[in-house]
């Protein structure tokens, strides 16, 4: 490590912040106890990260040769007490590596943040290099004394006014009011708006528990917090709002893949959930009189009674519609209006009486990228959020069209802002996430880290052949290829295009992959291995989805995405697209499917139902359809020798990975969530097979609370 980087006096690696200055260590902003000796350590560690330490190396560093301790008891404490503080284990270890007989290496990514640069810049001469200056010179003007007076007016004023102006636009003081970590960030590529709701004392807010949603509750005094029950059958609570008396939180069961899901109403001071019979939604709150409920139904906003009575259509929206608040006073309403065709977010106000609906702050980014916004009581400030140049902050106006303001500044993803019932107080999620690709042993029934190499991936493919490998960066959904053994890496796609999957060609040569920029729909993509040649499959203002060879590589099969990736009102079908001829026909029988597979051997096509709940088998030589198993499922993948599928069951609460068996359709547990000892692991999305048929899943490590601040008057 080059000695310019070691002047940094902080050091960064994960969610962690080490000041070797002062010797402390933070994670996501929070302090984190660690004494002197093993911040020694680590610190020693850090300034030789990715190198071998020795024991020798650490002894002389922290006692030098005229020290007599028990140093292996000494060392060994002290690396295991910065294990505590970082989460990490001898086992599978994410930070630092034992070797045996050897020392101890930092394997985790580190960046050193540059020290503040400070003026080199020459001395001016002082008295005592006055006699260098001529006679000329050191005579004094009539007119100097009255320029320096006006001078120094002038600089009184514009101190003074600098002086107000800084005390105006005082930075907010942000405090964290949740500690725990666990509250669930949002994902609006899957529709989930994590909501949160407040009846002036207490927090209500979605919370991950071993990668289990769960609907938890915490007092705004202490963070104190504590989950609500539920009924079993509630899999994946997802809140929409509180009623007015702050009685009744609405939730949303996110059971399945399906856009529209089950309605609950659950007491907040305790009692029985009970679910609203008959009703469908995305997402749901109450109408201002607390008694009658506003649900939003692909394009449509209904009215209805607490119990699903009486269904009045209220509005028709050119989207679909979430994040439902009223202005107080009943007299607006403000929402979240998702694209369905492309996925970008805008903000919509309404009329009581569902007229005269228009988009807020048109143009202000491009694509739009504003959601979730909450007034004040008051009505006079609306906060919500909007991401720039790749990142998610809070934003304010003072008027029903002011121009918008800046609340904060990272370096969380900061999210889903509320207010207080009372008052300009607002509460918000600061979330920070990554990910790291892992891959299932057997022998050991726990998934271990894969390779640094591949730290970041989020879903990787094979050749044909085993020697190639394509990849989709965490970082920025990026397209790379390299080596099987991560050497020779070439990327093939960069911002502000997003890469979802892709497959290789039987020959290794080309990619085909899945992918858009933003504010347009999803497209079909061939590009070489060496990164030429890209260009669409179809010219089409459709989206397209989920593309695959046939073994012989004259045709690619296609589908469409599911309502939660938009075109709910299109039809959906699996399709064959000719190369040669560049046309593409439907296949027979394949209405209501998507995401296909074409296995390894050419003999079948796999497909999943629309609603995530079927596996569905297309046998090539008879040209029939059969249901291979009935139950959740998504991202099926063939073994190698086509006698086999993998698939994931995401929306379960075990998140298990199955492997199927072709054709007889023997079921075989391979893996679930509890296999996944990471401390700070929330969940998990399959990203493949390796050659030898082993599964990689990327797991998510996510650090969220909920923060506060009082807004600026």
């Amino acid at each position: 490590m080059s000695t310019a980087a070691k002047l940094g006096s902080k050091v960064r690696f994960g969610l962690f912040e080490a000041d070797l200055k002062t010797g402390e260590l933070y994670r996501s902003g929070i302090r984190i106890r660690l004494q002197a000796q093993p911040f020694r350590v680590l610190t020693f560690l850090l300034e030789n990260a990715g190198e071998v330490v020795s024991r020798d190396q650490l002894q002389q560093y922290l006692w030098g040769n005229d020290t007599v301790v028990d140093f292996e008891h000494s060392l060994g404490t002290a690396i295991n007490k910065i294990r505590d503080a970082l989460g990490d284990s001898a086992e599978n270890p994410r930070f630092i590596e034992t070797l045996a007989k050897r020392g101890y290496r930092f394997i985790a990514p580190v960046s050193f943040v540059p020290p503040p640069v400070t003026d080199t810049s020459p001395p001016i001469a002082q008295d005592g290099a006055a006699h260098l200056l001529s006679p000329a010179v050191r005579r004094v003007p009539a007119w100097l004394p009255l320029a320096v007076g006006i001078a120094c007016v002038i600089v009184i004023a514009m101190t003074l006014f600098l002086s107000l102006r800084r005390h105006d636009e005082q930075p907010l003081q942000i405090s964290r009011v949740t500690s725990s970590g666990r509250v669930s960030p949002g994902d609006t590529f899957l529709e989930n708006l994590p909501g949160i709701a407040t009846d002036g004392t207490r927090l209500y807010f979605p919370e991950l528990e071993s990668g289990r949603m769960q609907l938890a509750q915490g007092l705004i005094a202490d963070g104190e917090t504590t989950n609500l029950t539920l009924p079993d059958e509630i899999i994946a609570p997802l809140l929409g709002d509180i009623s007015p008396d702050g009685s009744k939180l609405i939730i949303r069961n996110h059971i399945s893949a399906e856009a529209e899901q089950t309605l609950w109403v659950v007491p907040t001071l305790g009692g029985a959930a009970r679910q609203i019979p008959g009703l469908l939604a995305q997402d749901a709150t109450w109408m201002p009189d607390g008694t009658h409920i506003l649900y939003a139904t692909g394009n449509t906003l209904w009215t209805a009674g607490e119990n699903g009575e009486a269904p009045l259509q209220f509005a028709v929206l050119p989207g679909r519609p979430f994040w439902l608040r009223w202005m107080p006073g009943g007299s607006a309403l403000r929402l979240t209006l998702l694209d369905p065709a492309n996925h970008t977010t805008s903000l919509w106000e309404i009329g009581a009486d569902g007229r005269n609906a228009r988009q807020l702050l048109r143009g202000w980014t491009r694509p739009a990228n504003e959601c979730c916004g909450s007034w004040t009581s008051d009505g006079k400030y609306f906060v919500f959020e909007s991401q720039h140049n790749g990142e998610n902050n809070i934003w304010m106006q003072r008027s029903r069209d002011g121009k918008p303001i800046q609340l904060t500044n990272g370096p969380l993803d900061y999210q889903s802002p509320i207010t207080s019932r009372a008052g300009n107080r607002i509460f918000f999620i600061g979330a920070d996430t990554r990910s790291e690709l892992l891959e299932y042993s057997s022998a050991n029934k726990t998934f271990l880290p894969y390779g640094e190499a591949l730290m970041t991936a989020n879903r990787v493919v094979f050749s044909r052949d085993g020697k190639w490998m394509a990849w989709i960066s965490h970082e920025d959904n990026s397209l790379w290829r390299s080596r099987a053994n991560a050497t020779e890496r070439v990327q093939l796609t960069g911002r502000p295009m997003e890469v979802f999957m892709m497959q290789w060609s039987p020959d290794g040569r080309q990619i085909v992959f899945m992918a858009r920029e933003p504010g347009k729909e999803w497209q079909i993509y061939t590009i070489g291995a060496d990164g030429s040649n890209l260009h669409p499959m179809l010219a089409e203002n459709r989206n397209e989805a989920d593309p695959d060879w046939s073994p012989d590589g004259r045709q690619i099969v296609f589908g469409r995405v599911p309502a939660l990736m938009g075109e709910t009102a299109e039809s959906k079908a699996i399709y064959l697209f000719d190369i040669a001829a560049g046309k593409s026909t439907m296949l027979p029988g394949s209405q209501g499917l998507f995401s296909p597979r074409w296995s390894p051997d050419g003999r079948y096509i796999a497909a999943l139902s629309l609603d995530m709940t079927r596996l569905m088998l297309f046998d090539t030589s008879t040209g029939t359809w059969r249901s291979l198993t009935a139950q959740s499922v998504a991202d099926p993948v063939w073994s190698r020798d086509s006698k086999s599928l993998f698939f994931h069951t995401y929306v379960q609460k075990s998140q298990t990975i199955y492997r199927i068996t072709v054709p007889s359709g023997k079921v075989e547990h391979v893996a679930d969530l509890e296999d996944l000892h990471f401390a700070d692991a929330v969940d998990y999305q399959f990203a493949g097979l390796t050659p030898r048929d082993t599964p990689l899943v990327n797991a998510r490590m996510s650090t969220a609370n909920i923060y506060s601040t009082e807004l600026p008057k």
